[in-house]
């Protein structure tokens, strides 16, 4: 699989990437030929520094430093909960409230091995979801990062009851097909119908910070990649809210 990534913004200290869907931010620890995103960038820049990570099957903003300095000065920013990254989520469920805090703690699930799980005893996570649109029985949300767990949104949608809609860790599916809201979908002879989507429901929308050189307030948005565009757009056609 061909990796393009689309860039967003790059000066001489920093870059910021579109990252697409199944592609890793750092390289696999068992599968160290599996497509990377810093593998990717260290063909062109030779040293390049990873700020957060973004999981696998996540698309969206991501940001990257080409230095030392504005690495640390970056992460400076992370600790200090100084950089919002705002992400657009498509979760089960109509979420009757306009918008949601979910201030959960969070904890590693060490008997399912890379997964997390609410907890008493966890680390403190806070999500703000804010409802974008609402389908007949899911809603497109937005959701401020305000913490940064391992698999935060996906663990908070699903403690309250709206697991994204493709989630195979925390949610439902592995996989959304048109034919589940398109009333009398024709099959054709020996079709198999592909999903419209088959990855996590979710998109790193946007990040917002301050540069660490020049001070100056950062705002980027990465578009919807196709396979989510196209989701949004059927939902509106055959999963709307009856008047």
């Amino acid at each position: 699989m061909s990796l393009i990534v689309p860039k967003i913004y790059e000066d001489d200290y920093l870059l910021v990437l579109s990252k697409p869907a199944g592609f890793l931010t750092l390289p696999d620890r068992y599968d160290r030929q599996a497509p990377n995103l810093k593998n990717y960038l260290e063909k062109k820049y030779q040293e390049i520094f990873i700020v957060h990570r973004l999981d696998k099957d996540t698309s969206g903003a991501i940001i990257f430093a080409k230095d030392s300095e504005t690495h640390k000065l970056l992460n400076q920013q992370f600790e200090q909960n100084l950089i919002t990254k705002i992400y657009h989520v498509v979760v089960s469920g109509v979420i009757v409230d306009d918008e949601v805090k979910i201030d959960i703690p969070i904890t590693q699930d060490y008997r399912k091995p890379g997964r997390s799980k609410p907890s008493a005893t966890g680390k403190d996570s806070l999500t703000v979801l804010r409802v974008l649109e609402r389908f007949r029985n899911t809603t497109l949300v937005e959701c401020n990062l305000v913490t940064g767990r391992h698999h935060q949104i996906r663990v908070h949608c699903s403690a309250i009851g709206h697991p994204l809609l493709v989630d195979e860790f925390y949610g439902r599916s592995d996989a959304f097909f048109l034919s589940s809201i398109k009333r009398k979908y024709n099959f054709k002879k020996d079709e198999v119908e592909r999903p419209l989507i088959s990855r996590v429901t979710m998109h790193s929308y946007s990040v917002n910070f301050q540069h660490p050189v020049t001070n100056e307030r950062m705002y980027f948005t990465a578009e919807y990649p196709k396979d989510f565009e196209a989701l949004i757009k059927m939902l509106r056609k055959y999963n709307k809210i009856s008047v």
